[in-house]
């Protein structure tokens, strides 16, 4: 199963990067495995993406995080918004990605309240 995403294209760099997904979803319903990779002209990047595939007390740790892939993009944000590069859009962007990681922390944080973090179990 591959699948070729494409929301990130809008012109230059973006239409060069090709994102394949590599695997089919899981049980939680996501996907684990994506390759990046700049088009096949000039192929000098190639880099697969493992998310965390399962509950680590079951399956131990095995891939990156949403959340550590957004902390990733939050520093090149604000990197971006600290220099010669700074602008409205960044900035909302970043603000965006800042909300994205406050409501998968407040997910996390209920999950542990409730007792069921690291389960399969909703």
């Amino acid at each position: 199963m591959e699948r070729m995403l494409s929301s990130h294209r809008v012109t230059g760099l973006n239409e060069k990067i090709r994102i394949e997904v590599l695997d089919n979803p899981g049980p939680g319903g996501a996907c684990h495995k994506y390759r990046i990779s700049l088009d096949e002209e000039t192929c000098v990047y190639s880099q697969v993406l493992e998310f965390q595939n399962g509950p680590i007390q079951e399956v131990g740790v095995n891939g990156i995080s949403v959340e550590a892939l957004l902390a990733i993009v939050e520093d090149r944000l604000m990197g971006f918004n600290s220099g010669r590069f700074s602008c409205r859009e960044n900035a909302v962007a970043l603000t965006k990605v800042q909300e994205a990681l406050m409501w998968l922390g407040k997910r996390t944080r209920d999950r542990v309240a409730r007792g069921v973090e690291d389960t399969m179990e909703k």
